[in-house]
């Protein structure tokens, strides 16, 4: 059975920020995740984990200026200076709250730039050998076109392709199932060839990217597709509550 863990940057909106970790705990969650934790000092945040008896799955690491577009530095040979320093802030965050996984944003480049490609490729370089050591994961996510025009890695076999050739076992795939339908479909097929290489899975209803009840994607069948290619992390709920959040968690006892 799939290990849920809520994500606060999408869920639990009515709450601020740091109550959302409570809210999460009393709703069933044993796990959370986020977008990003840098608002708050990483000490106040881990003693609202620690204090409702929760997991951090995963969250994300600087991704410039996220407010103007930005969606990671990493692509950008230019900026190689402020995407260490993110790496630095982020592996603080990490430690702090005993993330095993970090998300590694790539950049908005034309995915076809051969030198965006090498700077993407030497950027996970470096974050494997800053993580690795400290026992922490990183994670790369294709995100679709549709939310995220320009965005670097916009494809599946380009996210495996790169984890088979920098041949890291810290180095990992984010699997978001919402993000595979818009841009592949054959959800299934595709789950079961990644399995070896998938760090993280999260989900969301297609199109809508609401609750994982309806739409596109069969989440009773996919769910025990996790099962049955021995997938045991955090499954991230990352999607956007069609009303209020707590109203819609209906689907945890139905569909699993």
């Amino acid at each position: 059975m799939p290990r849920f863990a809520a994500n606060l940057t999408m869920m639990f909106n009515e709450w601020e920020f740091l109550d959302r970790f409570a809210a999460a705990a009393d709703a069933g969650f044993e796990a959370v995740e986020f977008l990003f934790p840098y608002d708050f000092p990483p000490e106040q945040i881990a003693a609202r984990v620690e204090r409702n008896g929760l997991t951090v799955a995963l969250f994300n690491h600087p991704p410039g200026d996220f407010a103007k577009g930005e969606r990671g530095v990493a692509v950008f040979p230019e900026r190689r200076e402020e995407f260490r320093a993110g790496l630095e802030r982020a592996l603080v965050y990490a430690q702090a709250l005993g993330v095993k996984r970090t998300h590694l944003m790539a950049g908005r480049a034309p995915a076809d730039s051969a030198a965006a490609d090498a700077a993407f490729r030497d950027a996970l370089r470096e974050a494997v050998a800053l993580f690795a050591p400290a026992g922490i994961d990183i994670v790369i996510e294709p995100l679709n076109a549709r939310d995220n025009p320009g965005y670097f890695l916009n494809d599946f076999r380009q996210a495996e392709e790169i984890i088979a050739s920098l041949a890291s076992p810290s180095l990992k795939l984010q699997f978001d199932l919402y993000h595979c339908q818009i841009m592949h479909g054959d959800v299934a097929m595709r789950l079961r060839a990644a399995a070896p290489i998938i760090g993280h899975v999260q989900i969301a209803s297609v199109p809508e990217r609401n609750e994982p009840d309806d739409g596109e994607l069969n989440y009773r069948y996919l769910f025990a597709e996790l099962d049955r290619v021995g997938y045991s992390g955090f499954v991230g709920c990352e999607y956007r509550p069609r009303g209020g959040t707590l109203d819609g968690l209906g689907w945890m006892k139905t569909l699993v």
